[in-house]
């Protein structure tokens, strides 16, 4: 019960130092848009540590946070093979094909009214199909190795990529197209000069949902079919020897990476569309 009521106290002050920091005059400065989450995530944290220590929590069911944070520790260089096996091998390599051969559908689309008819809804049809019954297929066609893991990732990443460049592309007015007609230009002009351009937000809204999805399907593509390392692979074996410690370490692992890979994209994104309002202080 004191474990309990202390969390609750570290909610109630948490919550408290991080409602003083939105209010205070310089919220909006960027020490105080960190901060407003480091202090959150500590909280949780400190609320989780309490609650599994206070009320003996198997460790078995939730491993506290130091228990995690020991594992990670001793276990880096088996981590560090799993990353570079399944998010550089598997979810780079996969997020690059998936994203630029959606790229070039896109285009096509675009240039071809007839394949916005036909291509799209097989695009939607793709889509809707479960990984878990595609993973498996890949996997017996391409291997067990990273190039399965990239199939499953092209799938998940083409449609969403896809759909949102085919709409950035459409995303100019009238009056801006008749302005570039009166100017001669033509198509390839327009394109580079008008649409891209106009497109670059919804381009790279594709690919920042992409990131996330890049990560998730080369994990679950390993559950199918790998070598003796990667982070699904790691994941799947440690839950069958209720060794949860290295599962949430792993776990650990891909929050960071795709949390960083987002931000790169993110980065890059306010770099190109400096212009845009969304962009703008």
């Amino acid at each position: 019960m004191d474990s309990v009521i202390l969390a609750l106290v570290v909610w109630a002050a948490g919550t408290f130092v991080a409602v003083q920091i939105s209010r205070s005059p310089g919220h909006d400065t960027l020490p105080a848009r960190i901060a407003v989450p480091v202090v959150f995530g500590i909280m949780l944290l400190v609320m989780w540590e309490l609650l599994v220590k206070g009320l003996n929590v198997s460790q078995v069911i939730l491993p506290a946070p130091s228990v995690i944070a020991a594992t990670f520790a001793r276990s880096t260089p088996t981590l560090w093979g799993d990353f570079l096996q399944t998010a550089l091998k598997g979810g780079v390599s996969g997020y690059l094909i998936g994203c630029s051969a959606a790229f070039v559908a896109a285009l096509a689309i675009d240039r071809v009214p007839f394949l916005q008819r036909g291509l799209l809804p097989i695009g939607n049809f793709v889509a809707a199909l479960p990984i878990v019954g595609i993973a498996p297929i890949l996997v017996g066609w391409f291997g067990f190795d990273w190039q399965s893991k990239a199939a499953v990732v092209v799938v998940m990443v083409f449609f969403p990529m896809l759909v949102n460049t085919v709409q950035g592309l459409a995303d100019t007015t009238a009056m801006q197209r008749d302005l570039m007609k009166t100017y001669s230009a033509g198509y390839w002009q327009s394109l580079f000069k008008l649409r891209l351009p106009a497109a670059m937000p919804f381009i790279f809204n594709g690919l920042k949902i992409s990131t996330t999805l890049a990560l998730i399907g080369a994990i679950v593509a390993e559950y199918f079919g790998s070598p003796t390392r990667g982070m699904g692979f790691r994941i799947s074996t440690e839950v069958g020897r209720l060794g949860l410690d290295m599962v949430w370490a792993e776990i650990t692992v891909a929050a960071i990476a795709g949390s960083v890979f987002y931000g790169l994209v993110a980065l890059i994104e306010r770099g190109v569309t400096f212009w845009h309002p969304s962009q703008r202080s």
